[in-house]
């Protein structure tokens, strides 16, 4: 395995690099990896989020979230 370990300033280990072809295999192997993948989560998934952010708030009124994204 081809794995490359990134460090801080210190020496301290703080990641990992896995080329994508041995991910695959990792992936084959063990089933469960596939769920600690970052899936990117879409537009709409994400002014959903903020709208209900913005609602549990209770600090504004609902309105529309592409409104508030306006706003910013």
């Amino acid at each position: 395995m081809k794995l490359q370990v990134f460090q801080d300033s210190k020496g301290n280990p703080t990641g990992g690099y896995i080329p994508i072809k041995e991910w695959e295999e990792l992936k084959k192997q063990f089933n469960d990896l596939e769920a600690l993948e970052y899936k990117e989560p879409s537009k709409e998934q994400i002014l959903l989020e903020i709208k209900e952010a913005v609602i549990e708030q209770g600090k504004l009124k609902a309105r529309a979230a592409k409104e508030l994204l306006d706003e910013l």
